[in-house]
């Protein structure tokens, strides 16, 4: 079987040829990133401006390294939901008309589901069920994946995103888009213990996240030391910001994993790329006899790969989708596997 997946939910447009779920024939992406650090943040009307230039050669190379032509797919997949609206609508219209016009089946995909699907590239041998933290710069959700495209949602962010705050945090600090990287580098030369910051917890909901009171926490710290004419050093601050947000991620993680009987638990999303969270949630579950799965760096963020990959499974699973497909800025995950045919959760016992 061989899916092409088109990814363009933000500032990468990306398309990718998948043979048998797992396989992956080809990757492309066009990366906005170095156009956007300029303003300090993805700006959607550029992002859009940039997949509608970008989506068509894309598309081709993909499908030229692969060694593949249009009449060889077996199927169409598109990241259709959620995302920024403008630039969900370019890949969604692109994915359209190319389904129409090579008559294939178009089969729309769920970006988190996108990113779950990551890990079965790197780790084919990771079959649900299983626990999945799916982290980013939008998104913060504590998942459990009852099969390839059904999934239950325990906790997810009440505010800010965790990869939301590593950026607002970076910026704060004056370290230049996209912030969470840098952060990331700066607090390898620092002291994660040197500030005490906020754990916020959810009364009504102990797997949900909240974030917001983290960022406010260190943009107070930085202004009242401006203010005294005092020096913070940015390292140590970096240290602790990670440090902390790591800590709520795999607190929680733990807690889901011990209370609803999964040993094997897998993280995914651009946040999985952040090596204090990646070494922070890896000792945990060494710690608690856990097998953890985390996708390579090139898989973490954005790409065609892990819609392809996603979409194979959809297209099992009968998600179909018509000229009628619109995109959606937001969408249940939930939702998008009750398109299926696959409506049953699978009686295997949990790993």
């Amino acid at each position: 079987m061989l899916i092409l997946g088109i990814e363009s939910s933000c500032d990468e447009t990306a398309a990718s040829i998948a043979k048998d779920h797992t396989e992956i024939l080809s990757n492309v992406v066009a990366s906005q990133v170095d156009e956007h650090k300029q303003y300090g943040g993805v700006v959607p009307e550029i992002a859009s401006r940039r997949h509608c230039e970008n989506i068509l050669w894309v598309v081709k190379k993909a499908l030229r390294d692969a060694d593949v032509t249009l009449s060889d797919l077996d199927g169409i997949a598109v990241t259709a939901y959620p995302g920024l609206i403008g630039a969900l609508l370019v890949g969604v219209n692109f994915a359209k008309g190319l389904a129409l016009a090579a008559n294939k089946p178009l089969v729309p995909v769920h970006h988190l589901a996108g990113h779950i699907a990551s890990n079965y590239i790197a780790h084919p041998q990771l079959k649900p069920p299983y626990l999945c933290l799916v982290v980013s710069g939008g998104h913060s959700h504590l998942v459990e994946v009852l099969s390839y495209t059904q999934f239950r949602i325990l906790g997810r962010t009440r505010d800010d995103a965790a990869g939301e705050c590593f950026d607002k945090c970076a910026r704060a600090m004056g370290y230049p888009y996209p912030g969470g990287v840098h952060l990331d580098k700066a607090s390898k030369s620092g002291n994660p213990e040197a500030f005490k910051l906020p754990k916020p917890k959810i009364a009504d909901n102990d797997y949900d996240f909240s974030f917001s009171g983290l960022k406010t926490a260190v943009i107070n710290l930085l202004h009242n030391a401006q203010q005294k004419g005092t020096e913070i050093c940015r390292e140590d601050l970096a240290a602790s910001v990670q440090h902390t947000i790591a800590e709520v991620l795999t607190d929680h993680t733990i807690r889901a994993a011990r209370e609803h009987g999964y040993s094997t638990i897998a993280i995914a999303g651009g946040v999985s790329a952040n090596s204090g969270v990646r070494s922070t949630l890896q000792r945990a579950c060494e710690k608690n006899g856990y097998a953890l799965y985390m996708p390579p760096l090139s898989l973490c963020g954005d790409n065609g790969a892990m819609i392809a990959c996603a979409g194979s499974y959809a297209f099992d699973a009968g998600i179909r989708a018509d000229a009628s497909l619109n995109a959606s800025a937001t969408m249940e995950l939930m939702a998008w596997g009750a398109l299926g045919q696959d409506h049953e959760y699978p009686s295997t016992t949990k790993t």
